[in-house]
């Protein structure tokens, strides 16, 4: 069974560059502004690795993949001082 995972941004850290709507579109769309608005919803199994891949390329590590039900500071994809 897969674990339900959900994205965050973390919207102190984003500097709105907005690759991730970029490389993820069915889940991040963009503000007036270009920071993201993530769906919360949890993330559809073939989408996960997407994800992922965003959360990796984030230039500022402002997103963050997380367990659904998950406290925030334990997140599953590690942020750029993790690679």
């Amino acid at each position: 069974m897969a674990i339900a995972r959900r994205l965050r941004v973390d919207p102190v850290a984003c500097d709105a560059f907005g690759h991730c709507a970029e490389l993820l579109p069915e889940l991040i769309r963009l503000d007036e502004w270009g920071y993201p608005v993530i769906d919360d919803t949890p993330i559809p199994p073939r989408l996960v690795e997407l994800a992922e891949t965003a959360v990796r390329a984030c230039p500022r590590k402002a997103l963050s993949l997380h367990r659904v039900g998950q406290s925030s500071s334990r997140n599953l994809v590690a942020r750029a001082t993790d690679r």
